[in-house]
């Protein structure tokens, strides 16, 4: 059922309920094994990984209930840390299932590509196994991509329109996605949840407390950098921009690998050896050597990252804050 892979939507509560579920039914003993699922696949989550990996939805009903219960849970604990984590995760699952699909020529693609349209506004049509969508669109969203791919010199263009993969397509709208989700979780309204739920809920709190060290914030970083440090300090997600700034200016001020990547700790998709892995890359040390530079302020300014006050006044990029001698008397 297409439903389990998409639970979050409000066709997904409205089943259940169709179907008789409630949740004093859910807090019955008997129920138990759903609500370790449901815990389990917050732990799932909070570890950077996506739930349900093997793509087998051998039981549409549990995999629904197992997301509202885990909504649920998350709301008891009310830890948003955690919360974000979740969203996060929950939508690169949903991210992988939309890709899926728009590939397959055997399925109907009226939800994928309702479900964009719905969600985030984005108006898609296919032309010869290609998807295609306005340039407006793309460019709203590709501007916090730093690959050389999604240049929009390097995309086919024609008649206002740019033609995409079903991968790209996706990808395009991977933060939005995550966004939704969270901000469905943050608009339950959470009655009295049942005491099995209890014991769980407990646990989660207990989870928690691995994210919650904080990170120090230099009094010589520029304000783009702190704010970038402060998002993932609170456990928010930081777009792949931000997460960009923050490593080629660190990186700039002869930071290391080990000493950086602990600060991408809390973030909602927190893997450590994909970090690293990112980090060697930004740095030159793997790959073909390439060593990234820091944004301009004027790339800032276009992704919306920039925060400047006085003392920005002639700085033109990140890295030279701080670093300029003041002007001599005249």
């Amino acid at each position: 059922m297409d439903l389990a892979k998409y639970p979050f939507l409000a066709e997904a509560g409205a089943y259940l309920r169709d179907k008789g579920f409630n949740l004093e039914q859910l807090g019955h003993p008997d129920w138990a094994p759903l609500v370790d699922k449901a815990y389990g696949r917050i732990v799932v989550a909070s570890s950077g990984q996506i739930y349900g990996s093997d793509s087998r939805l051998e039981n549409p009903d549990m995999e629904i209930l197992s997301f509202i219960v885990a909504v649920i849970l998350l709301k008891a604990a009310s830890v948003q840390t955690l919360t974000r984590r979740f969203a996060l995760a929950e939508a690169r699952r949903a991210e992988r299932y939309l890709q899926q699909d728009l590939w397959s020529s055997k399925k109907s693609l009226d939800l994928p590509l309702k479900i964009i349209r719905e969600l985030f506004g984005v108006e898609v049509s296919v032309e010869s196994d290609e998807f295609v969508i306005r340039v407006s669109d793309y460019l709203k969203r590709a501007v916090h991509f730093h690959e050389k791919e999604w240049k929009l010199v390097n995309r086919r263009v024609g008649s206002g329109h740019v033609r995409l993969t079903a991968h790209e397509t996706v990808r395009l709208i991977r933060t939005e996605l995550g966004q939704y989700i969270n901000s469905r979780i943050q608009a339950v309204s959470l009655p009295q949840i049942p005491e099995a739920f209890q014991a769980r809920v407990r646990d989660l709190v207990s989870l928690a407390s691995r994210f919650s060290d904080a990170v120090v914030v230099s009094s010589d970083y520029p304000p783009c950098v702190k704010h970038a440090i402060e998002v993932l300090e609170k456990g928010e997600n930081l777009p792949h921009s931000g997460r960009f700034l923050l490593a080629t200016f660190l990186l700039s001020r002869g930071q290391t690998t080990d000493q950086i990547a602990p600060l991408f700790k809390n973030a909602p998709d927190y893997n450590e050896r994909i970090t690293r892995y990112q980090l060697e890359h930004i740095s030159g040390a793997s790959g073909r050597g390439t060593k990234y530079s820091c944004p301009s302020c004027d790339k800032l300014r276009s992704e919306n990252l920039c925060f400047a006050v006085p003392e920005c006044d002639g700085v033109i990029n990140p890295a030279q804050f701080g670093k300029r001698r003041p002007r001599p008397n005249a």
